[in-house]
């Protein structure tokens, strides 16, 4: 007895369509409300943290009092009109005269906003656009990345260059944080620096635009073989983009309450030698 093949059917997608899902939401008996939970715990943690830090323009650089040179990433780099002795970049705009740290971190928190990855995760947890697999949408029409503001999202192809110079800018930082008084040396800080810069290029490094800059739009392979080794590499790291994006993230908010706490006093910067 032979069988029948089934014609397949399809599902037609029309942006701008109705959305959202049965009267039951969904018939997941698994906890599946975790994950987007803890996501918003840490993404809006990190978030209001940083709001609260550039707001306080403050105990944001250990300098030369110190015998340190510690800038803290959400400040870097200063280019604000108020930017404390010794933490101020080759230039700055005198006419910015409240936080710097408002500019500094202007473009990164764009980056962030319009990653890939973050798109994923604000929209499953803040806006439940859907909240989770097989689980409802809470919104009753979809319009995709079509029009404002999401269409703005289209950004992030860019801003992954630019955010490369932001990436060198807190190198150099990490550079000067061996420098203690009048000589150099390995402090606490240093290491923390040096980690954040790290996690940071590697953040960058395993973007997916990264990724489609390195292989995107070749036909063959083979007749661009640098290209395809560096899309290799890439694509072993951006299976790795959400943790290092985590990480990365938290690691900034570290940095700048380890610097905070430096600056203010409350703690002494332990040097190894």
């Amino acid at each position: 007895m032979s069988a029948v093949a089934e014609a397949p059917t399809r599902t037609p997608v029309t942006l701008g369509g109705a959305r959202g899902g049965p009267a039951v939401r969904t018939l997941r008996k698994d906890g599946w409300w975790r994950l987007p939970l803890a996501t918003g715990i840490v993404l809006g943690g990190a978030t209001i943290y940083t709001i609260w830090a550039v707001v306080q323009n403050k105990d944001y650089f250990a300098g030369a009092a110190l015998q340190r040179d510690y800038l803290s990433p959400l400040y870097s780099p200063c280019v604000g009109g108020t930017c404390v002795t010794g933490s101020s970049f080759i230039f700055t705009f005198r006419w910015w005269d409240i936080t710097p740290g408002l500019l500094a971190i202007l473009l990164p928190f764009a980056l962030r906003t319009t990653c890939y990855y973050y798109r994923k995760a604000y929209y499953r947890t803040f806006w439940m656009s859907p909240p989770s697999c097989a689980v409802s949408d809470a919104h009753k029409n979809y319009s995709g990345e079509s029009r404002l503001p999401l269409v703005l999202q289209n950004l992030h192809r860019y801003l992954f260059f630019i955010l490369l110079a932001y990436n060198v800018l807190l190198t150099i930082d990490a550079a000067e944080s061996f420098r203690m008084g009048n000589g150099w040396g390995v402090g606490v800080g240093t290491l923390v620096l040096v980690i954040n810069a790290a996690l940071l290029w590697a953040y960058n490094l395993s973007c997916h635009a990264c990724r489609h800059f390195s292989g995107g739009k070749l036909n063959l392979f083979s007749k661009h073989p640098i290209r395809y080794r560096m899309w290799k590499v890439v694509s072993k790291w951006n299976t790795k983009h959400m943790q290092i994006a985590w990480t990365s993230l938290v690691w900034v908010c570290v940095a700048d309450i380890y610097i905070r706490l430096v600056a203010s006093g409350t703690i002494h910067d332990p040097r190894f030698f």
